[in-house]
């Protein structure tokens, strides 16, 4: 599995864990359940957490850009012109031009506005950005987004932040059919178990946030991640067994006294 490198336009990544960076009590927290998560992308909103200013304290002084990919999210745009510009603006820092977008079409849900999020993609995709569009489950819209030279889809599981796991695996599994580009879930994420089921779909990394942050113990849950995305990948790479409705023998009885 040390050779199972998911690839992103080029760019290859060790880990099929990423992981976000809100919800923690500090930095040293912060740094610390990444650390044993394993991970190797780390999403930041760039509108809430410095990253662009070195003259205060900055979230990059405790993880290194030269151990982690650092990616930009556009996390509290709601209209494609904020999205635009906070992508635009960690670009020009200097963190990466590889850029989480997302555009969000309701308060209360969390939702994205999909219409939004394409026209958004169409414009950073042009400008030279590596755009990973958060986006509902909705199949039509994955590939509208891979249409617009994305590549890569990150649809959600549930809303952010709920932890109700994968609402809508049938959903998930057509998306998984349709693009051709890997597929990275992201949102809803609760327990390890949810990471293991998306793996063992078929789907190529899950990124989380709450579900680690908000644990009793954030350094604990993010080891258990990582245990859970690894064994998913194997499972999915090994095959299950097909379901049958009655049983068979464990043992063959062929000679069998």
């Amino acid at each position: 599995m040390q050779d199972d490198r998911l690839t992103i336009a080029g760019r290859e990544f060790t880990s099929r864990l990423w992981v976000g960076t809100g919800k923690y009590k500090d930095f040293i927290e912060t740094q610390k359940a990444i650390e044993a998560s394993g991970a190797d992308v780390v999403t930041v909103a760039v509108r809430r957490v410095n990253i662009t200013d070195r003259s205060k304290e900055n979230l990059l002084d405790y993880l290194d850009p030269k151990r982690y990919t650092i990616l930009p999210n556009t996390a509290g745009c709601y209209t494609v012109e904020d999205a635009l510009r906070y992508a635009r603006l960690a670009r020009a820092a200097g963190v990466s031009d590889m850029v989480k977008l997302e555009v969000i079409g309701d308060e209360r849900t969390l939702f994205p506005d999909t219409v939004g999020l394409v026209e958004a993609a169409k414009v950073l995709v042009k400008e030279g950005f590596i755009v990973l569009p958060y986006t509902n489950d909705d199949p039509i819209v994955a590939q509208k987004l891979v249409d617009v030279g994305c590549p890569a889809i990150m649809p959600l599981a549930a809303p952010i932040g709920s932890g109700l796991g994968i609402r809508n695996p049938y959903n998930l599994k057509i998306i998984l059919e349709m693009v051709k580009v890997p597929v990275i879930v992201d949102a809803g994420v609760g327990t390890p178990s949810d990471a293991v089921l998306a793996m063992e779909y078929g789907c190529d990394a899950v990124l989380m946030n709450t579900a680690i942050a908000g644990a009793g113990d954030p350094i604990a849950m993010a080891e258990a991640m990582k245990c859970a995305v690894h064994a998913g990948r194997l499972a999915y790479k090994a095959g299950r067994i097909p379901r049958k409705l009655y049983a068979t023998a464990s043992s063959p009885i062929e000679g069998f006294l």
